[in-house]
């Protein structure tokens, strides 16, 4: 990962955690029923969550209490914008957006001394059947303060009163319990500790609970993708609900998302776009091997890529090449069957979200359709990092040199 970090495109974004944000964010874990943490350094994303402390408890999505109770951390208002690199589910980056949307100032004030516990409850106390993900929508976001500062906030405006009533200003002792509570936390008259509590309603969405699935709910008939081939054989014995249920690796799935209007493709307009390009030279670069050539300089430069492609077998020429072979033959006849002459890994790869998505359910669409076919490198980062990185680890080092340079020049 070290060529990924050079570059920061790997975790470039986390917030470096010491000191008493140490003790604060222990507090936290304390809170939500987990371990502490025995580091005394750490870094954290938007979400509070830390790829330290996930190695350190052996558990990436430690955070959560089961695949139905997630939570999060804040304990800086620099987590504000941050990117969430191990979301639970697709909208968590969005709720985070909306707590800081709403809350920002008050977060702002409260983090200057104190921590915050989020609970994302979407009613559901625990999974028990895989089309129990069916039962998302809406989303209570609330919110507990560690030392719970804005009860203690509430107990001194309680002695306040209480002092300025009768001769109550004469008592010691009361004095002594206002100045006890105001050493011990300040004084909190003018702090704003109120996090009212948020509602975030979900619409199509991807979880990892159950080994991963898609819910696609906003379309002519809801359709449920899973990635797990066993909890994907638990649900179609489900008969209840009115879905339809696909595992991603069924052939079938794409062509019900097309004629759904989800995804869509047209191989004339794509074989003149960089994707197209970056799709091929990825494809190509998998039949490479034993290369006199660095794999980069290959896909790079158009005199070797021709020399190398003219040395494969011809059946795996025609593989990289099938698409343009394809378009040709159709100028002379279209007699010629798509999936005859295309390669299937290829053709999956060439699909995209159909035009007349929003900019959010294009999103899920892309990053469905990259654990589909990973042949597009750059939109595998994009959309599913954790997929690229495990992809990455066992690449050839020429190869990660391109995929590396491939990525910078489109940011």
């Amino acid at each position: 990962m070290e060529k990924l970090k050079t570059a920061q495109l790997f975790r470039n974004d986390l917030i470096p955690i010491s000191g008493k944000l140490v003790e604060r964010y222990n507090q936290c874990l304390k809170i939500l029923g987990l371990t502490e943490t025995k580091l005394t350094s750490f870094s954290i994303d938007g979400l509070g969550w830390s790829p330290e402390i996930a190695e350190e408890k052996k558990v990436i999505h430690y955070l959560n209490n089961g695949e139905a109770n997630p939570n999060a951390i804040i304990i800086t208002p620099l987590q504000k914008g941050k990117p969430v690199y191990m979301p639970f589910h697709t909208f968590d980056r969005e709720m985070m957006q909306l707590i800081f949307r709403t809350h920002g100032d008050i977060i702002n004030d409260i983090t200057r001394d104190c921590a915050i516990c989020v609970d994302f409850d979407q009613f559901i106390d625990a999974f028990y059947e895989p089309l129990d993900v069916l039962k998302y929508k809406d989303i209570s976001i609330s919110f507990k303060l560690i030392n719970n500062l804005n009860k203690i906030q509430k107990q001194q405006f309680e002695l306040i009163d209480r002092f300025k009533q009768g001769h109550n200003f004469i008592d010691e002792n009361l004095h002594q319990r206002l100045l006890n509570s105001a050493k011990t936390y300040g004084d909190l008259r003018h702090r704003n500790l109120d996090l009212k509590e948020l509602y975030f309603t979900t619409d199509s969405f991807y979880t990892k609970a159950f080994g991963g699935v898609y819910v696609l709910r906003d379309f002519i008939t809801p359709i449920v993708v899973f990635e797990d081939e066993k909890w994907h054989k638990e649900a179609i014995k489900d008969t209840s609900h009115d879905v339809l249920i696909y595992h991603i690796s069924q052939p079938e799935l794409l062509d019900k998302l097309r004629d759904h209007l989800i995804i869509e493709y047209n191989l004339d307009d794509v074989v003149k776009t960089a994707r197209y390009e970056r799709i091929k030279k990825f494809m190509f670069s998998q039949f490479l091997q034993e290369t006199q050539h660095p794999i980069k300089d290959i896909l790079d430069d158009k005199v070797l890529f021709k020399g190398y492609l003219n040395k494969l077998p011809i059946e795996d020429r025609k593989r990289v090449m099938s698409v343009e072979l394809y378009l040709e033959k159709m100028e002379v006849s279209n007699q010629y069957k798509l999936a005859d002459t295309v390669d299937e890994e290829l053709f999956e790869a060439l699909q995209k979200p159909h035009s007349s998505l929003n900019a959010k359910h294009q999103d899920l669409i892309w990053k469905l359709l990259v654990n589909i076919s990973s042949l597009d490198v750059l939109f595998l980062y994009w959309y599913d990092k954790e997929q690229f990185y495990e992809k990455y680890r066992n690449w050839d080092d020429s190869l990660k040199d391109w995929v590396i340079a491939t990525i910078r020049n489109n940011i």
